[in-house]
């Protein structure tokens, strides 16, 4: 199939022109500076024309399929509530995570996750998905039953990164606890008593699992050239483990320090949307904005909001922190290096087109909202 996308504002990797871009059988054969001379094609009207947006750790799947505390959501209308919201964000390629490992029984991450696995692989088949789903396992190390919960995920085709995640209160995300109180009270619908319970046991699960955990997942990412990721990196130590182990990626780390000594180690920085859009993360953890400024910042997450990555773009340029190509390249390129994906994330001749009409619209009480206007995966339109 052949189309043409004119009158554009190219957001290319290092300038933004006024071009059009060339598609054939799904991907970018030529890009063009200037008005394009073919009368027929899709015309931008002046809109941005961006690589589709690549999220690499999304919660937006398990909160469809358990959109309240206990409260379970058949799986394949789950899967389509959330593969349409990601797709209306501009997100061409998602990376869903999906937890394993939690000692509380009535918690999504302490069941199997079979019949998940069974959906997306039919509806893949079946082609009734708007983006390209693969999945992002979080381990937690400290859970007795994380192992045992990966086994459906041994092989997957689907699988393509794996974090290492201990969320034990006292350290990491969870360094003040009266913070993790409030999430897992709230969120989870924890009593403070549950909560009091938990946390005396998590030491004890924590000295006894983790160690062993973590090498397993480890060595499993070696021998299958899987993605590694370190998850709320605190500490200089937290990080050098990490890069050790061979990780490329240092999940929303909590401090500055953390985030600088994966930069110098090499490890990219990922951080969420929301922090970005919000001007500061929801725990007390270290701002996203603080890390952009510094250089530090290299992914853009959607994390719980997928609507975030382009709120995040826009808050980047606005706040004069990033040009848009570096903004966008958080969110595209970036993402699709990390983890091994070379054929998407910018426009460019051979790169998948997977592309996004994206306007930018003043606001009447100040600041710019970018609204997602059109979706193509492939060269093919699903939004």
């Amino acid at each position: 199939m052949n189309m043409i996308f004119k009158n554009a504002q190219l957001v290319l990797p290092h300038e933004v022109v006024q071009g059009s871009v060339a598609v054939h059988d799904g991907l970018i054969t030529s890009v063009d500076q200037g008005p394009a001379l073919q009368a027929h094609g899709w015309d931008l009207q002046g809109d941005y024309l961006m690589p589709g947006f690549v999220e690499m750790h999304t919660d937006n799947f398990e909160r469809h399929l358990m959109p309240r505390p206990k409260v379970q959501w058949a799986e394949m209308p789950a899967l389509l509530a959330h593969d349409a919201e990601v797709a209306a964000s501009g997100i061409t390629t998602v990376f869903d995570a999906l937890g394993v490992g939690d000692a509380d029984p009535d918690s999504l991450r302490g069941s199997t996750w079979d019949k998940v696995l069974q959906v997306l692989d039919f509806a893949q088949t079946e082609h009734l998905l708007r983006a390209d789903h693969h999945v992002h396992v979080r381990c937690e190390l400290p859970a007795p039953n994380t192992i045992d919960l990966f086994q459906p995920f041994h092989a997957h085709p689907r699988l393509s990164l794996i974090s290492l995640m201990d969320h034990t209160p006292g350290q990491r995300q969870w360094e003040n606890i009266e913070v993790a109180r409030v999430y897992y009270t709230g969120k989870k619908g924890w009593s403070n008593e549950k909560f009091e319970r938990q946390v005396s046991h998590a030491a004890e699960l924590q000295a006894r699992y983790a160690a062993p955990h973590r090498a397993y997942f480890v060595n499993y990412c070696h021998a299958n050239h899987i993605a590694l990721a370190s998850h709320d990196d605190t500490t200089a130590a937290h990080v050098q483990q990490a890069h050790a182990e061979g990780a490329s990626m240092s999940e929303f780390p909590t401090t500055l320090l953390a985030a600088q000594t994966a930069h110098a180690n090499g490890l990219l920085t990922v951080m969420g949307g929301p922090n970005v859009v919000r001007g500061g993360s929801h725990s007390g953890n270290v701002s996203a904005a603080i890390l952009a400024q510094q250089g530090l910042l290299d992914i853009v997450s959607s994390d719980y909001v997928p609507g975030s990555l382009l709120s995040a773009v826009v808050r980047l340029v606005d706040d004069g922190i990033y040009s848009l190509p570096q903004a966008v390249a958080t969110v595209t390129h970036n993402p699709a290096l990390a983890t091994g994906l070379k054929d998407r994330g910018q426009i460019a001749v051979g790169q998948r087109a997977d592309l996004i009409q994206v306007r930018l619209v003043d606001l009447p009480q100040g600041g710019r909202q970018g609204v997602v206007r059109a979706v193509w995966r492939e060269g093919e339109r699903v939004i």
